[in-house]
């Protein structure tokens, strides 16, 4: 059930904002984003925010709003998605759809990914609004659909078919960055600059079929174990980009000697894979960013329990690296897995444009603002937003949902069993939002 306060101030209550958002259940598929994307057509359009709907189904409609500024500075865009992963077959302690605060947490499908996000920048935009604010530049807040699926009724959809509602963007922000994480004692705030592509394949491995009374060696099977034993033994060559040297370069400074001394190394590709293999726990958040990646996903093969299949598919979630291309995957993957596998391409979403950071200084400022004790440094994400969608039209994307967190919260919940924000991160994002808004273009 929604709240039944006033929505004229909900700008102030962004955690009740969230709260609303966590109870419309959007879960993609089949996403049915209507009744959430209307309840907050309603709100801004109730402040005297000018809003536009546009939809490829009626079910799955994005908002997208525009507070009109001074004409200083270029447009700037906020973009974030209402559809949420399912919570099927997951064992929550709370309702994943009853968005409860409870020992100053919200709980709830999306708190992380990314209706908190949507609450940040709806309650700042509308913070703006109330305060008499005219910014530099129009301010747009694209709240869309269908992210976690592709963004085909969402961000995607825009873009190809009404890339006049953003004319003039230059920078935009989204998810993933700003928020708090610790190392070595020191509080750090990674600012989202660049993200990794995704690159689907299919690896099919062909063999003599047969009856399974009478083994077969060296088949499809066979191929299918030697190819998922590389897949989990072995890495992709190692790759040094700019964004990881400025990311090291700033983050080494400030961390005790142990660490500070050991990250430069990950730099020297003759270095990089020993340095990983010492990070313990920190590996697994650093070694996508230095390779191509790949993950067996899903299995596809035989029909009868005595039948040996003659051809099994196996899927792969391939993750490029910026500036990479399915060509590079192949190659590498191909030498990796030899004549065990024949390689198909299922999907590749390229990211275009080049590793910029003419937003960066902003929004570190902010970041130092709001929390004079934090750093920010430029980070990579290892999956993909609806950022690289918005790159088809020239626009520079950021990673930029802040929040202080406390030390020892972790993101494991994204798409996970008890998915929940502190509310405190809320109020914290909100307020560093709605000074962006303020600073930018001035």
């Amino acid at each position: 059930m929604l709240s039944t306060s006033p929505t004229s101030d909900i700008h102030l209550r962004p955690v009740e904002l969230l709260q609303d958002l966590i109870r419309f259940d959007t879960t993609n598929p089949p996403g049915n984003e209507a009744a959430c994307i209307a309840y907050l057509d309603g709100i801004l359009t109730e402040a005297g925010i000018e809003t536009t709907i546009r939809a490829l189904d009626p079910n799955r409609p994005n908002l997208i709003a525009r507070l009109k500024g001074r004409g200083d500075a270029p447009p700037f865009l906020m973009q974030a998605h209402v559809d949420v992963v399912t919570t099927a077959n997951q064992d929550w302690q709370h309702d994943p759809f009853g968005g409860e605060l409870i020992d100053g947490y919200v709980w709830g499908r999306g708190t992380l990914d990314m209706k908190n996000t949507v609450a940040m920048y709806t309650a700042a935009l509308l913070r703006i609004k109330a305060d008499g604010i005219e910014p530099a530049g129009d301010i747009i807040l694209a709240i869309v659909s269908d992210e976690e699926n592709g963004g085909n009724y969402g961000a995607k959809f825009l873009v190809e078919e009404h890339p006049e509602l953003f004319e003039g963007v230059r920078y935009s922000i989204g998810e993933s960055g700003g928020f708090t994480i610790f190392m070595g004692g020191r509080k750090f705030y990674p600012i989202q600059v660049a993200e990794k592509q995704i690159c689907t394949m299919q690896a099919i491995m062909r063999g003599p079929g047969g009856h399974g009374s009478a083994p077969i060696r060296d088949g499809a099977m066979a191929k299918l174990g030697r190819v998922l034993t590389k897949l989990d033994t072995q890495q992709l060559p190692v790759h040094i980009t700019p964004v990881m040297t400025k990311m090291i370069q700033e983050m080494a400074p400030h961390l005790p000697a142990e660490i500070g001394d050991a990250l430069p190394l990950l730099l020297n590709t003759e270095t990089t894979d020993s340095v990983l293999d010492n990070l313990g726990p920190l590996a697994r958040q650093f070694a996508p960013l230095f390779h191509n990646t790949v993950s067996p996903t899903i299995v596809k093969g035989g029909f009868a329990h005595n039948v040996i299949p003659s051809e099994i598919v196996l899927t792969l979630d391939g993750r490029l690296l910026p500036g990479f291309t399915p060509a590079n995957m192949f190659a590498e993957l191909g030498a990796l897995l030899g004549d065990d596998a024949e390689l198909k391409l299922v999907r590749y979403d390229p990211y275009p444009g080049d590793f910029t950071m003419g937003l960066y200084d902003l929004l570190s400022d902010v970041l130092r603002e709001a929390d004079p004790d934090g750093i920010p440094i430029p980070n990579m994400l290892t999956g993909v937003t609806d950022g690289r969608h918005f790159a088809h039209l020239g626009i520079e994307n950021y990673g930029f949902t802040p929040m202080l967190l406390p030390d020892g919260f972790t993101f494991s919940t994204v798409h996970a069993a008890d998915e929940r924000v502190p509310a405190e991160a809320m109020e914290f994002g909100t307020q560093a939002v709605y000074n962006l808004l303020k600073r930018y273009g001035a």
